[in-house]
């Protein structure tokens, strides 16, 4: 495993330390800084948005993540503008990485208090190029098992062209935030009495059957680690 951000052999405090940029204008008591809270928000998506300054204007990219520790990576091709504005001999590219979840609609009595209940992670920091040989295969397998944890050792490895081709981008979790909205509307007090439906639909994300791809060999059976899913 890479040496993540924090010195090996000393604790990680329980919580990441807020700064100016992640301490919300809006809304502050929805904010959490404890490492179990963005480990599992960010441990639960699959798509993070990755925002960085190109020419002096602003960029934001979806694109997939993975966690190791305390360090998120990101992959691409070689060819692609951030991937190449972390090169090795460049100091680095600042960057914004966001994952939100939306778990629930939130439908008030009033247009104005309608909302969304959602968990989010908000990182900050300067990416770099991942060069050295073991680390990239280490970020790599986390970015496949991410998708589907156990994957990585059931799939063929990258061979050495399609590692040639493939960049990979490391960001430290350490100006880090998350931020979180939970249970019904917040309507006002003279609108409780409207005779509108209110409440929240939630939103729940899940699994359909695998299904097998056209040229799957006979006699394949479905991997224990997709069907326990």
């Amino acid at each position: 495993m890479p040496e993540t951000s924090l010195q090996p052999g000393i604790p990680h405090p329980a919580a990441y330390t807020p700064t100016d940029r992640t301490v919300p204008t809006r809304s502050a008591n929805r904010a959490a800084y404890d490492r179990e809270t963005v480990h599992s928000i960010l441990d639960e998506g699959y798509v993070c948005h990755l925002g960085f300054v190109r020419d002096g204007a602003p960029v934001v990219l979806p694109t997939l993540y993975g966690r190791v520790g305390d360090r998120l990576y990101v992959h691409g091709s070689t060819g692609s503008r951030p991937l190449r504005m972390t090169g090795q001999a460049d100091p680095g590219l600042a960057v914004c990485l966001t994952v939100t979840h939306v778990d629930g609609l939130v439908l008030a009595r009033s247009a104005f208090h309608h909302s969304i209940n959602y968990r989010s992670v908000v990182v900050h920091g300067v990416a770099h190029q991942v060069t050295d040989p073991e680390e990239r295969r280490t970020a790599l397998d986390a970015l496949v098992d991410h998708v589907v944890p156990g994957r990585s050792a059931d799939s063929r490895p990258a061979n050495t062209k399609e590692l040639a081709a493939t960049a990979v981008i490391r960001l430290d979790l350490d100006e880090v935030s998350a931020k979180l909205r939970t249970g019904g509307p917040n309507d006002e007090p003279e609108d409780l009495s409207l005779r509108y439906w209110t409440g929240v639909l939630p939103l729940t994300k899940g699994y359909g059957a695998p299904v097998p791809a056209a040229d799957l060999a006979s006699g394949i059976e479905l991997p224990d680690y997709l069907a326990s899913l």
